[in-house]
Formats: C-alpha cells, structure tokens, sequence
C-alpha cells in the first residue's frame, strides 16, 4: 500500500546518511506549528469581526494549546512506535485541515467552527507534530541531546517571527482598507489568510515528514563514548517507561517546573501586539504603531527562538537542573521590573520582554533532554508527550490569567500599563513557585527502571560501533544537505529581516 511509506521500518537510515539532515526536518515542521504564536497580529481583527471580547477570542489559542498537551499526551506512544514520518504527514494534515476549517468559521460568521477548526483540529497537529521529531533528535544525537533538540524546537518560536510579519503583509494584500494603526483587518481578510497559510505550511511540513530518518540499530556518532554520559548529575544510562515515569515524584515536580514557566511565557505571547501598544498609550492613542507591535510580536520571536538554541546548548554544560534555575529565578525578577519599570522605555520594555521570552523558548527546547537525562531513552518521546499536559494547562492558565485581568480593567483600546501590573506581578508568584519545584528534582530511584533485558534495543542503538564513516556519510548527502537546510533558512532570514526592520521602531 502507498501509506506503507509512512511505516517506521521504511524510514531507517542506510549507510552514508548524514544526521544533520534530520535537524531541517524537524525545523520544516517546526516552523510552521509555530504560527500559533503570531495569533495576536489578527487578534484584534477577530474581536471586531465577531464583536466578541478578548477572553472568548484568547479561547481559539488556548484550545489550540491544550489539544497540542492532551494530543502528545494521547498520541506520544503511537509517535515513538509508529516513526516519525507517519507522525510529520498527519501533524501536516491535521495543521493545515485546522486552517481550513478555521477560515470557513470567519468567512460564514461561525465562531464555534474557529474553535474547532484552528483550535481542535490545528490542536492535534500542533501535538503531534511537536513531539514526532525529539526522540528521533536524542537518538541522532547522544552526545549533545541540549543542542540537538534545541537546533528543531527553535523553529517553533521562530514560526511566529516568520508568520507575523508575513501575515501582515497578506492582510494588507487581502484588505485594501486595511489599519495599519490600529492592526484591524476585515474577516474576509483574515479567512483569506488562513486559507494561504493552511496551503503553504501543508507542502512545507510534508517535506519534513519525507525527509526525516530513524537511525539503524548499532548507530552512534564517529568517536562517542556512551559511558561519557553518566559523568553529570541527575543523568542516567537506565532507562523508565512511560507508565512508570509518571508514577514519579521528578516526573510531576518537572510538569510543575514547564506549567510554571509556560504559563508565565505564553500571558506575554498571547497579547504580545497590543499590550506593547496599551504600555505606551497616552490616552487613545498609542505612541506604538500596529505595524511597530507586529514587529515586537516578532522580536519576541526571535529572542523565543535563539533562547531555544542558546540556552538549550548551554545546558550541555551546565546541567538542566541548572539552567532551570536560570530560567525561573532570573526570570521573576525580570517580570517584576517589567510590571513596575516596563512603561519608562519602549527599548526596556522589548529588552526585557525578549530576555523573559529566550528564557521560556529555552525551557522547551531544554526539557527533552531533562527527561532524557531523568528517565533514559526508552519512550522519550511518549514521556515527553505526557509531560505537555502541562503546556496544555498553562495554555489555559497564562491567558485566562492576563485577558480576565484586563477585561475587569477596561475596554481593549483603552488599557495602559498599570493595567496590565496585576497579572504580571501574579506571573512572578507563579515563577517562584516553579523555582522551587525545579530544586526539589532529585535522581529517580532505582526500583522505576526498566530490567536490562527488555533494553536490548535501547542500549543496542546507544552504545554498538557505528557501521558508518563519518566522512563517507558527509560528502554522500551534500547536494540533499544545501537543499535541505536552504529551505528552512530562506523563511528564518525573512522573519530576521523583517523583524529587525519592524523592531527597530521601538529603539
């Protein structure tokens, strides 16, 4: 059968396949699930079109974001036995199925279809396609599990530094009428654009899902050594199931660690575009253009992006632990000097929101590898899969917290700065609290790990000599290679381009 392509078994590596093909992969997919984090440039559009608030329009985002939990969750064990390409094709079909779907909800006035649509259906393919590509990225790259994981997860922060800016773009086009003040388009504007979007991010995903490989059992890089693993703290060479793992106590002290640090991250995503516009209102007017706020909407991205990399790498070296305690210490202090100092200076505002946004890209892009290190290899990914739950509560939390807040404080459009002060100075109590969680995470006792003897494979696949040479595999895939990593870089320069462009308003 033609679907037979799909299967795990017709996905394994042969010899001479070059494994920094498998990070582009991950990117195709990645970028494009990231548009969920570009909803608040036609935000404003939605909440005119369907004469609607705030909070039932943040509905759309935080459905889209707890499907994308409950989906890794319920599909993460059919993700790691099934393969990675099966996994990409149906993330590209359900994302871009959601699009679909969504548009025809604002183009027949029909917001229950947007939720359903962009929030239910795109919610699965958001799961899905998340997960498919990290255990495959772990078992690539044992010998830096921070960096590789953090080279894929990136592209979902910078999926929205490509989406803003462009989605703008497409409403200006779509729209003759088009605000560029105040950032409002009509609804057929905003249903034309989901219908270009749901196409282009179904051709790019389905590339991912054709390029992507399993490595063969025995594989590991030229020159590791899996015994070097066991030399940091908290890392393991056993392995636990996903049944077991959530039996442990480091399994829901790191849920509590991602929900703390997601729900403080995505309250500033969500209403990224007009709460920079609010900070700087002197009465109806915002000294922040809609055009200047897209741009922050992508600075935000690309400091969400280059934390995903950055600090993930960088955890390579410290230790998770370590940098978790970075991420939700550093970044307490730093909400608490944004809900008192942010409205002084727009570059302060975007400096420190950007530094708390690299923070909460970097601990979903660190968080594979922490589980790697607790639990082992062995269903990584359906762990991972279980442990996004929490990212699915914190998608409910984060902008239940702020959109409610400000509800009470007034109107959209006539919100300031110390409107907003409540709901982050709540983000920093919530910060603490993942701050302690993340020192309470100790090794996982012995009696959780898997016997040796139904690891065979896992430690088969980790530690047997490479049948490979590495030079060989390099020069064999150089022209698939360029091609490959051309295609992700091309959109990631436009969404830079675009974005310092936009951003350097706010400077």
């Amino acid at each position: 059968m033609a679907l037979a392509v799909l299967d795990r078994r017709h996905t394994v590596a042969k010899p001479g396949f070059n494994r920094w093909l498998i990070p582009p992969a991950a990117l195709a997919v990645h970028l494009c699930i990231g548009q969920v984090y570009a909803t608040s440039v036609y935000k404003a559009s939605l909440v005119q079109h369907f004469d609607s608030s705030l909070t039932k329009i943040g509905i759309i985002f935080s459905i889209a974001i707890v499907m994308l939990g409950l989906s890794a969750a319920i599909f993460g064990t059919w993700v790691d036995s099934g393969g990675p390409r099966r996994a990409m094709a149906t993330a590209a079909l359900f994302w871009s199925g959601g699009f679909m779907i969504g548009s025809l909800g604002i183009a027949t006035d029909q917001l229950w279809l947007v939720y359903f649509g962009y929030g239910f259906i795109g919610g699965i393919g958001l799961g899905i396609g998340y997960i498919s590509p990290v255990s495959t990225l772990i078992k690539w790259f044992p010998d830096r599990p921070g960096l590789a994981t953090g080279m894929a997860i990136m592209g979902f922060g910078g999926g929205a530094m490509i989406a803003s800016p462009l989605s703008s773009k497409l409403l200006g086009i779509y729209d003759d009428n088009y605000d560029t003040a105040t950032g409002i388009a009509s609804g057929s504007a905003v249903a034309k654009l989901f219908v270009t979007l749901g196409l282009v991010y179904l051709v790019l995903m389905l590339f991912g899902a054709w390029l992507i490989r399993v490595p063969a059992d025995g594989w590991k890089p030229a020159g590791f050594d899996p015994s070097t693993v066991k030399t940091k703290a908290l890392v393991t060479t056993d392995n636990v199931s996903a049944d077991n793992a959530v039996k442990t106590r480091q399994f829901w002290l790191l849920w509590v660690v991602l929900f703390c640090n997601v729900t403080a991250g995505i309250g500033i995503l969500e209403q990224a575009s007009p709460m920079i516009q609010d900070f700087f209102r002197d009465g109806s007017t915002s000294t922040v253009t809609a055009a200047s706020a897209a741009g922050f909407v992508g600075l935000l991205s690309l400091f969400n992006l280059a934390g995903r990399f950055i600090w993930s790498s960088t955890s390579d070296i410290v230790g998770r632990k370590n940098i978790y305690v970075m991420y939700l210490g550093v970044g307490l202090i730093l909400y608490a000097i944004l809900a008192t100092k942010g409205s002084t200076s727009t570059t302060l505002f975007a400096l420190l929101a950007g530094v708390i946004l690299s923070f909460y890209g970097g601990g979903f892009a660190t968080v594979p590898a922490y589980l790697r290190d607790l639990f082992g290899t062995f269903q990584v990914g359906a762990i991972h899969g279980r442990l996004l739950t929490a990212w699915s509560a914190a998608g409910v939390a984060g902008p239940l917290i702020v959109n409610s807040i400000l509800d009470a404080q007034g109107e959209p459009g006539k919100l300031n700065a110390g409107d907003y002060r409540p709901a982050l100075l709540t983000m920093v109590a919530i910060l603490a609290v993942g701050f302690v969680a993340n020192l309470l995470i100790r090794p996982v006792a012995d009696r959780f790990h898997e016997p040796r003897n139904k690891e065979d494979q896992v430690a088969t696949e980790a530690a047997a000599p490479s049948s490979q040479d590495g030079d060989v595999a390099v020069k064999a895939s150089v022209p698939l290679l360029v091609i490959a990593w051309v295609v992700v870089a091309v959109p990631l320069v436009y969404g830079i381009y675009e974005t310092v462009v936009k951003a350097a308003d706010l400077f």
